[in-house]
């Protein structure tokens, strides 16, 4: 039984809100509420359609709590980081919110727990910040075209959030996702008309808009940039910065495979762990929200070029001999593929499409990164340029499958 009585209440009220009613400017607002609370009654019934029992807000939630595993481990990755450089310091030369907040559970000695906390310290504001912003522009911009709030916003809030430093200012999080959705989503007409990634567009605009802040050693560890100083003999470098500056020697020389693998590196919340993207990237594809086509497309792309530019070499650029496997791990190579590569709107929607679609992801991040090493990261400015393309892949494959149909015709 579910709770006939608000049942029954949100029924009775639903006429005022509907047709001529009352308050059916609101209508958004009630229906956004309703179908959190209640699944939709609303069937498709005309023949021509094709029954299925997925529908968006289905695909939301499914991408929504496929990010759950990389979110926590990514939280208890920060305080794990985080604590070590407190501990290093010393407590005393703290004082900001965040630090009132983590003495909760204190700095010495930390625990699972306390890790965890001082993560979510840390990442869950930028994430209530994102999504109160999104929700806020979401309703705006359905209030004025009436028609309903769509989920996708529960999906960008978070992918936005998870690629941001931890330490981001708040006030940054709100103008990245009021760019996100503004600028990549709704002027457009809204989901399913963008042909950007909000999330990425949003996190694109932050990078550009304020590098010293969004990139850096700084900003990884959450607690350096609290500080003006940084404790002699702690780093706080990320493994594509090492990369960058002294190839897979840097790496090596800090970092193991299998640290960078599991996750206990430093970066943003969503990037570390590739074992637990691996996982979310299963869900995805066992529930068919995630194309194949685009990840394995975008795998071999990258293997592909990077195979070339470790043949090619250099003598002055490091990044040319890192190999395919370092590049698998390091930065947001992984976390891209699965959750922002993978985005159904802004990528291509024909089966060959997705096969170039995900070449053109994999060897341009390669090129950006190795042939840019001001710029290691690569892989949002690589997704955001085939979002570009992917029309057009689209175009060239039915094109191209339009006129073998002629010629098996005409023959």
């Amino acid at each position: 039984m579910k709770l006939p009585i608000l049942r029954n209440f949100i029924d009775n009220q639903k006429p005022l809100f509907v047709g001529q009613g009352k308050y059916s400017k609101w209508f958004p607002i009630f229906d956004a509420i309703e179908n959190f609370i209640f699944s939709s009654k609303s069937k498709t019934a005309n023949p021509i359609h094709v029954r299925d029992s997925i529908d968006i807000q289905r695909v939301m939630v499914i991408v929504w709590l496929s990010t759950f595993p990389v979110m926590f481990f990514g939280m208890y990755n920060i305080g794990d980081y985080g604590l070590n450089y407190l501990n290093t310091i010393g407590a005393s030369n703290t004082g900001d919110w965040h630090h009132l907040l983590i003495s909760i559970v204190g700095y010495e000695n930390p625990t699972v727990f306390s890790k965890f906390w001082f993560g979510a310290v840390y990442f869950v504001p930028i994430y209530f910040v994102a999504f109160t912003v999104g929700i806020f522009w979401e309703i705006v911009f359905a209030v004025i075209r009436k028609h309903e709030i769509n989920e996708g916003l529960f999906v960008s809030s978070v992918l936005f959030a998870l690629t941001c430093p931890p330490d981001l200012p708040l006030w940054q999080a709100a103008l990245g996702m009021t760019f996100g959705i503004v600028i990549g989503k709704e002027i457009f007409g809204g989901t399913g008309k963008n042909f950007l990634n909000p999330a990425l567009t949003g996190r694109a605009f932050l990078y550009f808009a304020y590098p010293s802040q969004i990139s850096g050693d700084r900003v990884w560890i959450a607690g350096l940039s609290d500080q003006n100083i940084v404790p002699e003999g702690y780093s706080g470098a990320t493994p594509l910065a090492y990369a960058a500056e002294s190839g897979t020697n840097g790496l090596e020389a800090n970092f193991s495979w299998s640290d960078a693998f599991f996750g206990f590196i430093p970066g943003s919340v969503g990037e570390t762990s590739v074992l637990l993207i691996a996982v979310s990237a299963i869900i995805l594809l066992m529930t068919r929200v995630a194309s194949y086509r685009i990840i394995l497309g975008t795998l071999i792309g990258m293997i592909l070029m990077t195979s070339i530019l470790n043949i090619v070499g250099s003598d002055t650029n490091p990044m040319f001999n890192v190999p395919w496997y370092w590049h698998l791990v390091i930065g947001s190579f992984a976390f891209g593929l699965v959750f922002m590569a993978t985005e159904p709107v802004s990528g291509s929607g024909t089966n060959a499409g997705r096969w170039i679609y995900g070449g053109v992801i994999g060897v341009t991040v390669i090129l950006i990164r190795v042939i840019n090493p001001a710029f290691p990261e690569g892989m949002m400015l690589a997704i955001l340029f085939a979002n570009l393309l992917a029309p057009v892949i689209d175009h060239l494959v039915v094109n191209s499958n339009i006129k073998k149909r002629e010629r098996a015709l005409a023959s």
